[in-house]
This record gives structure tokens, sequence and C-alpha cells, in this order.
């Protein structure tokens, strides 16, 4: 099984075998990154003779050139040739005002002579741990350009900082080894898949696999997709932006080698869509949506027309990504590979929400199952409060398999009753003390929040003066304000923050369920239906009622899961007292043991939750679905048809309540002249 914390460019034989096992073993032992590489990985133009060593990367460690031959001679020309190559990869990403020039590294790389039958790689770390902290952060960064995982040199900036915020603001991102194995693995397969957790990093991993193989060649083909138009603008937005970061030279070449849009498209434009452009290469039938004609219907008559055509003699397409891959039938990725030369990648979540069964019946090839936006202790409080851990009665329990596949180490006692579910620790957070702070905080406001939520409001605006003063290089940008309903009542608040705060923080305020997006200098506040995609150092998280709805707990995991250092959600004592004693005596645990310990419910128990997680599913329509959404709305009837095909068009028949509910309020402002 391969593990997150160790990868290796070059091919295992007997000549390196004892010393690549040595560094598996060390890595998953000690919980620290190991790779070992033989070149520069982000550029194939680097390239090397030597065979008989390679290069240990291990963060804090120095840089290690190991030789298991007898050619001096050899390994010297393969030491020279790597740091004149490593420096001119640190030139084309401006690292090298940060970094110096290589003669100013001499002392973060090491050469080793080793006898594969008789050393000791725990003794060779030892003797080459580098005691500096800039020291380390600037290998740190050499690591980054070697494994091509580059930074914002912008942002990582050259010292070590010394607050909480900027360590973890600064902390140099690296691909982890399933990260890196996705990325730089060369693959054969047909079709590719990889699955995670939100959060885990599977949009950036699709662009950095695009970045490869669109360089790879100057004439490959490839369509970038996913089910939903907004993000496929998006997405359409970024892949310029990020190939400028990553210096690609070639000109990206739309609609020619390179599509990203939507997976249905339209009858008008045969570079609309993914379907669509299979339609118009083969000479297909193209079906619009219709109440009798889903995409599932349509991939399925598009497999059918092909397959009476007979034997292809040219593919459509060299490569397809396809990200969201929840949202998509299975006919969809038939249909695709039929029609692509090479690979699909396909990504996708483990589940759609806290709710939805863990996908399990294809065994993902990559499985991303660390989050690394958020803290592990918040991410372990936000599944506990979501799934009702903290509670007698349990919302919802996973297999011990589905629990490992969201990244939990499962343990239990010899009845398999009480279970401990803990997480593996990240980089992003090694280099703070996390006994000096709480990721987490639930804070109780007053009795008179009912009437007109002033209590609240001071809470916010006392909670936002302590972040400045704990945190003094906290910026306006660093804060974001989540209100779990979209009601009078949260509106008024949201009002009463937009009025107070400019006098008291000097800060303007962002009120982004009008807005619509982030804008610069501004302090964000939105409700549950605006911040898919956005992340914060801290995050304040606004409730009402905390009850056992399934649709309520799945939005408070996700709001609860935006930050990445500290979270507050606030809650009035009326009528949460019992809930709070149960909150705060099950995040108690959490700070205390690292982990969730929890008794599992007894198999009827089980069944029970089983029982309720699918009726709840299968008696809500996609009809009911949607009216529930324009009753929210206040959406007129005489808007609710056009609408409805809209969002259908859109997003097809896609549960995810914060997209439709964004397409909806743009299309009805428009529709109604608003």
């Amino acid at each position: 099984m391969s593990s997150s914390f160790f990868y290796m460019s070059i091919e295992e034989d007997d000549n390196n075998h004892v010393i690549v096992e040595s560094a598996r073993r060390y890595a998953e032992e000690k919980l620290e990154q190991v790779y070992i590489v033989n070149k520069p990985l982000g550029d194939n133009k680097y390239s090397y003779e030597f065979s008989a060593g390679f290069v240990l990367l291990v963060p804090k460690h120095k840089m290690l050139f190991i030789s298991f031959g007898t050619d001096e001679e050899a390994f010297e020309e393969f030491q020279e040739d790597f740091l004149e190559d490593l420096s001119a990869v640190a030139d084309k990403y401006r690292y090298k005002s940060i970094i110096g020039r290589p003669r100013t590294w001499s002392d973060l790389y090491s050469n080793v002579t080793v006898d594969p039958e008789n050393f000791n790689l725990s003794e060779i770390l030892d003797d080459n741990i580098i005691p500096s902290d800039d020291r380390q952060k600037k290998c740190e960064l050499l690591i980054s350009l070697i494994t091509g995982s580059i930074n914002d040199i912008d942002r990582v900036k050259e010292k070590v900082p010394d607050n909480l915020l900027d360590k973890v603001k600064q902390k140099i991102l690296l691909f982890d080894g399933e990260q890196t194995r996705f990325v730089y693995q060369k693959n054969i397969k047909p079709v590719v898949r990889i699955q995670g957790l939100s959060g885990t990093g599977k949009t950036e991993l699709l662009l950095h696999k695009l970045k490869e193989i669109y360089t790879a060649s100057e004439s490959t083909r490839i369509f970038f997709t996913c089910h939903n138009k907004i993000l496929a603008d998006s997405l359409k937005k970024r892949i310029p932006d990020f190939f400028n970061f990553m210096k690609v030279e070639q000109q990206i070449e739309w609609s020619e080698r390179l599509w990203c849009d939507n997976a249905w498209g339209s009858g008008g434009d045969y570079n609309s869509g993914a379907y669509r452009y299979i339609c118009h290469f083969y000479g297909l039938t193209f079906h619009r949506y219709s109440p009798s004609m889903s995409f599932d219907s349509a991939c399925k008559k598009a497999l059918e027309e092909l397959a009476a055509q007979g034997e292809q003699t040219k593919a459509a397409l060299d490569y397809m990504l396809i990200d969201e891959s929840q949202d998509f039938p299975e006919s969809f990725f038939e249909l695709c590979q039929k029609v692509t030369n090479n690979t699909v990648y396909i990504a996708g979540d483990i589940f759609q929400n806290i709710f939805s069964e863990v996908a399990g019946d294809i065994k993902p090839d990559f499985l991303l199952s660390k989050c690394y936006r958020t803290d592990p202790r918040t991410l372990m409080f936000a599944h506990s409060l979501g799934m009702g851990l903290f509670e007698k009665e349990k919302l919802q329990w996973l297999a011990d398999e589905e629990w490992q596949s969201c990244g939990y180490i499962v343990e239990k006692d010899r009845t398999n009753t009480l279970y401990r579910l803990s997480r593996e620790p990240l980089r992003r957070f090694e280099d703070v003390d996390s006994n000096e702070f709480t990721s987490t905080e639930v804070v109780l406001t007053g009795g008179d929040d009912a009437k007109d939520g002033s209590d609240t409001a001071c809470t916010i605006i006392n909670i936002i003066s302590e972040i400045k003063k704990a945190n003094p290089t906290a910026t306006v940008e660093d804060i974001g304000v989540i209100f779990l309903n979209a009601n009078k009542r949260s509106f008024r608040l949201a009002d009463i923050l937009e009025q107070s705060i400019p006098g008291i923080l000097s800060w303007k305020v962002n009120k982004a369920y009008e807005s619509k997006r982030k804008i610069k200098d501004t302090l964000f506040v939105s409700n549950r239906n605006h911040v898919k995609g956005l992340e914060f150092p801290f995050v304040i998280c606004v409730a009402e009622t905390i009850s056992r709805s399934h649709s309520l707990r799945n939005a408070l995991y996700m709001m609860l899961t935006r930050s990445f250092i500290k979270t507050y959600l606030l809650i009035p004592k009326e009528p949460n007292q019992i809930i709070y004693q149960q909150l705060t005596a099950g995040l108690e645990g959490i700070n205390k043991s690292d982990a969730i310990e929890v008794v599992a419910p007894s198999a009827v128990e089980i069944e029970k939750i089983r029982t309720k997680i699918n009726f709840t599913s299968r008696t809500v329509s996609y009809y009911e679905f949607l009216n529930e959404i324009f009753n929210e709305l206040n959406v007129l009837p005489i808007f609710r048809g056009d609408l409805t095909e809209t969002v259908r068009y859109t997003l097809g028949d896609s549960f995810d309540r914060d997209e439709v509910v964004e397409v909806v309020e743009f299309n009805y402002r428009k529709m109604a002249g608003r």
C-alpha cells in the first residue's frame, strides 16, 4: 500500500532496494515526508546518466546526494549537474531573491557514499539535521522546487515568522507522496481515478496534471470538464493564471488543443461542452435537456450510436480531465473512455455530503485522505457535530473502511464498541504548538438574540477585536463571518455589522450574499449559500437552533471547515443548552486526546440510521428540492418554470444546495428586473 509520507521517482531494484525500504519505513514510522528523486520533477528536460545513486529529501534535513556505487567521478558530476539545474529552476520561479545562488546553499546539501548492506539511515539523517529555522526554510524551498510543489515566493517570504498566523500562512506547501505520484506517475491505464474529501486539493492536482500533459507534447488534445457551468467558467479563467504562475512557455490553443467547459454544452456551439464536442466530432445526434432526456440518457444514446458506427479510426481527444465526478452518471465516463486515445483522469469527492454514501463501488487509484485546509481538531469536531457523534442517538455512522477512506486512524477496544478515531498530523501546522491555541471555540450568546440580535453582533465584534489583538498582522481579509440561516434575523444581523464595524474597527463590510464575490480589503459576511471553495484563517459561524436536520448539520460541517487556524461557533442559549453541553464536552475530549472517542451505535441503531438517511434522500424529489429553495428565496410562481429549466441546463439534476441557490438568485434578479 502506498504511503502519503513517501515518494520515489526511481525504479526500485536489487541495488537500491535496501536503502529504499529503509527510507519508506522511516517515513511511515516518523510520519515525515520523504522523497527519493533522480532529477527535478517539474520539467521533463532534466535527466542524467548516473544510476548508482539518487537524492534523498527530508524536510528539516540537508539534501542528501546518496551513492551506492564506486564511480566517484560520475557521482560528483551528477551532483554538480543536479545543483546547476536546480539553480536554473530557482531562477525560473524567482526563488533566487530569497535563497540566493548555489554557493550560498553549500550548508544545505551533503553527499554520502553508502554500503547498502551496512548502513543506518536514522544515523545519517541525525548527522544532517539543519539546526536553524531560517536555513530549514531555505532547504524546504529547494525541496519544493525539486518536487514541483511551487509556492508563491511573495507569500512564503524569507524569514520564519514569530506569530501563529504568519507561521501558518507562510508555511511552505509540499506535495505529499500520493499527490506527487498522481502528478508525475506515467499512466498507461485508460482511466485513472482520484478521490478525496473536500479540501484535499483535487482540483489543484488536476491543474498540475494538465500542465504536465499539455507541455509534454505540442499536439495533444485535452478536454477539462465538470458538470457545473459556473465551475467550468471559473476553471477556464483559472487555467491561464496557473500556467503563467508555473511559467509554462507554450501558448494555450483554446478549442484546438485545450477545451475547458461543462459536460453537456449547447447545440449552437460544438466547443461549448464535452458531450457536445463528442457529438460533433463523430456526427452523433446531440440531445438537449428535457424532462424525458437526462444527461445519463443522452450519454447512453451517444454510446449506442458509436457502437453502431463500428470501430473508430481516430480518437476525438488524447486526454480528458473530469472534476467533481460525483455529479456524473457512469455512462459519461464510459463515453469519455470510448473517445479518448490515452487516459481519462477522474476526480471526485468521497461523498457529496456527510449523509450520502461513501463512494466504495469503484476503488480509486489515488485516495487523498488528508484535508490540508483545516486543523485536524476542527475537522474532527465538524464531523462529530455533523454526524451527531456527541449525542446519544447518532445521525450518521461509517464502516471502518469508510472512516479510513476519510483519513481516520481507527482503533477499537476488545468489544468493538468504543472507537478512537484520530488523524495524521499535517505539515501545515507542524511549526506551531497545538497546545498554545484551540482551533475551535463554541460561544453562547445572550437571551436577547431572538429580539434584535444585538448581543450576537456585539459578540462577533468582540471576537474580531480579540483576533486582531492576538494577531497583530491580521488583516480584514483573514476573517469570514458566515450565517447558517438565510433568514430575516441573519440579514438583520448582517445589517447591524455593516453599520457598526466601520465605526468600531475601521473596516468595510462585504455582504457577499449580495455581491456574490470576495472583495479586496473588506470583511466577508455571508450565509452558507456563498462559501463554497473559500477559506479563511479565522471563521465565525453564527447558528440559531441546532436541530437534527441532515441539511442543517451538513451545512454546519461545511461552514466549520472553512478555517485553517480557528473557527468560532456562536449559538444562542435558548434552545441550545443541552447540545451546548454535549458540544463542549466532545470538543474538550478532542483537544485532550487529539481524537474522537465515541461509543459505536449497535447494529440495530445503525440500521435505523441507514433507514432514516435513505428515506430522507428518497422522499425528496428534485422538484420538491427546487421548490423548497424557491420558497426560501420568495420566488414568484410565474418565474419558477423558467428558473427550473435554467438550473437544470446549468447544473443538471444537482442537489448541491449552494450552487442551486447561486444560480436561482442570479437568474431571478435578471428575470424579475431587480
